[in-house]
């Protein structure tokens, strides 16, 4: 291995350490079977918050935060609209990635670097 390649080798080595401390939070919310579904919902009904209100805030009728709520459990709300419905609220989406099987980014880029040496040596 070359200077060059160590060098690399080692700023991917400290972005991992890096974005795994930045992560652990989102790790232990992805333990959970499903951390975010309903999350709309139950932070407005922790606030207490009218949907009228809501819906005033963002510029929509009722049924469209009801909509909203709905959609985020199925999956199927887009970025934008959580960060609008979130911003009504006096809130912000933050959201995270994080390797399954609760593993360390560092973990999990190490086993794929095996497997795809051990595709390597197949093919």
């Amino acid at each position: 291995m070359g200077k060059g390649e160590w060098m690399r080798a080692k700023e991917k080595e400290r972005l991992l350490r890096k974005l795994d401390v930045e992560l652990r939070h989102y790790r232990r919310a992805g333990m959970e079977e499903d951390p975010t579904n309903g999350l709309l919902r139950a932070v407005r009904m922790a606030l207490q918050m009218p949907v009228k209100e809501i819906a005033e805030k963002m510029g929509v009728v009722r049924s469209a935060v009801f909509d909203l709520e709905a959609r985020e459990r199925s999956s199927t709300i887009s970025l934008r609209m959580l960060s609008r419905m979130a911003r009504a609220m006096e809130c912000k989406v933050v959201y995270g990635i994080v390797p399954r099987d609760e593993k360390t980014l560092e973990d999990l880029a190490e086993v794929m670097s095996w497997r795809r040496e051990v595709e390597k040596s197949r093919g």
